[in-house]
């Protein structure tokens, strides 16, 4: 049986936490989730610790202290997952703007098709975002579109932050040395798994913005995207992908 984690970084997320670790564990499959808690003022960790009382045997908490950065939290994750033995590593937002249910596709696809990053695509399929202005949708869009003609990467939804991976491409990849960690992080993971040679699918699914709590988005982690892939692409001419 492989072992599955849920990766979700929380800062300030008590409205959505306990809803969002109760739906995972509600589903067919087993899921094992690992909170990583950003020094939340909030209270959102001391939620996540009472519920470990129930579930202590699938249910974890890295605590942090300050918001150190989406990428950071994630790399984090990533190395626990990977001390701890995981065969599939997911990421995914606290905010229900991800689905939990889509957990199961995103598992099916690299598990039973052959892929080993799958991801929660919202353009592969048109256009799948619910409840956001229009503002914020063209910007997302048109970004994702802008990385694609830079990098070459044939990825519909580059920024996208709900993912799986195999454990083997997170072996393979010097998690120390991702640059970015804004929102940045999940378009670099995504070119380097892509220059690896790794088998990265898109999964389509349907983006709720969040309903409870304030969106962490900001003009400058869009430029640090901007910049970024520029930078990105060029590295990537002097390394080696073997």
């Amino acid at each position: 049986m492989s072992l599955n984690l849920v990766i979700i970084p929380t800062f300030n997320e008590k409205e959505n936490i306990e809803r969002i670790i109760l739906k995972v564990f509600s589903l067919e499959k087993t899921f094992h989730i690992l909170i990583v808690d950003d020094g939340s003022p909030d209270g959102t960790a001391d939620i996540v610790k009472n519920l470990q009382n129930r579930f202590s045997k699938k249910l974890f908490i890295q605590e942090r202290k300050g918001k150190l950065g989406l990428g950071t939290a994630y790399i984090h994750g990533f190395k626990w997952a990977l001390k701890k033995n995981y065969d599939f590593i997911f990421e995914m937002d606290a905010d229900f703007s991800h689905n939990p249910d889509d957990l199961l596709r995103l598992y099916d696809e690299c598990n039973d098709l052959g892929s080993d990053v799958s991801i929660g695509s919202r353009y592969v399929n048109g256009v799948n975002i619910v409840n956001w202005p229009m503002s914020r949708l063209l910007m997302s869009y048109f970004a994702s579109k802008y990385v694609k003609l830079i990098t070459g990467m044939p990825i519909h939804d580059s920024t996208a932050g709900f993912k799986c991976y195999k454990r083997r491409v997170l072996e393979k990849i010097d998690l120390n040395k991702i640059q970015f960690v804004g929102y940045a992080f999940q378009i670099e993971m995504k070119f380097t798994s892509w220059m690896y040679g790794f088998k990265v699918v898109e999964v389509p699914v349907i983006f709720t913005d969040r309903q409870e709590g304030n969106s962490k988005m900001s003009s400058g982690i869009f430029f640090e995207a901007f910049i970024g892939v520029i930078q990105m692409k060029i590295k990537s001419f002097f390394k080696s992908w073997k």
